[in-house]
């Protein structure tokens, strides 16, 4: 909850009245976050990449009453995969896919036990097809996005909602993380409204007009023409990497 994505849902659920469990690495973040907030809130600052972060999570909140995961730590890269740092993708794979994994699994039984609850998971629009010049983080959101539609349905009887969020380009640092030069961008205010109105009600959220655009064009040739689309798309944004 440090930044982007995640920042923008703590403010929209404290605007709502939910208290708040915030968690990143960077506690000093958090907690400059926290002070904003109208609602109570605990700070846990927590690497999801590691075994021992993910201890935490779970050993802080054991006492609370837990309803709602959103589940929107993670981070990108671009380029060709061959050229990559096997390290940072390996370190991507932990956040983007491990913490999903555990936390969606340690939480839905929670929620399963209660009889009540909701997973928001965030994906990307990038997840639905092979995306060349960012292979493994589309490969990574491709994961979650299957999670979320298994478990859209296991849940549902048990008065579990979880809901996939797959937006296009979003206004966040992510780029800069990633390597890449954006140009049109979802608001994350939009993003994160759509969201909390779908929740309950959908099985996937493709929030923003624009992403909706980006979506039309990609369903409208074989998946292997999207993959072509999406090489054109993800190559300009990353052409200055191989120019350079």
């Amino acid at each position: 909850a440090s930044s982007g994505i995640g920042r923008g849902f703590a403010q929209a659920l404290a605007a709502r009245g939910l208290n708040l469990v915030l968690v990143a690495r960077r506690e000093g973040a958090l907690r400059q976050l926290a002070e904003t907030l109208p609602t109570e809130t605990r700070v846990v600052p927590a690497d999801l990449a590691s075994s021992d972060g993910l201890d935490t999570v779970e050993r802080e909140t054991a006492d609370l009453d837990v309803g709602l995961l959103v589940a929107a730590a993670g981070f990108g890269t671009s380029g060709p995969f061959a050229d990559s740092d096997l390290a940072v993708e390996s370190a991507m794979l932990d956040v983007n896919v491990g913490a999903v994994l555990r936390q969606s699994h340690h939480f839905g039984g929670r929620f399963a036990a209660r009889g009540r609850g909701g997973i928001v998971l965030l994906g990307s629009l990038v997840g639905f097809q092979g995306t060349p010049y960012a292979a493994h983080y589309a490969a990574t959101k491709a994961y979650v996005q299957t999670l979320a539609e298994a478990l859209y349905v296991e849940m549902k009887p048990r008065g579990v909602d979880v809901l996939s969020v797959a937006p296009g380009p979003v206004a966040t640092g992510f780029a800069d993380v990633a390597g890449m030069r954006m140009g049109a961008t979802v608001p994350i205010p939009t993003v994160v409204e759509q969201s909390l109105r779908a929740l309950g009600r959908k099985q996937t959220v493709r929030p923003g007009l624009l992403t909706k655009v980006l979506l039309a064009g990609l369903r409208s040739v074989p998946r292997s023409g999207s993959v072509r689309i999406m090489e054109r798309v993800m190559g300009g944004m990353t052409q200055h990497q191989r120019t350079a």
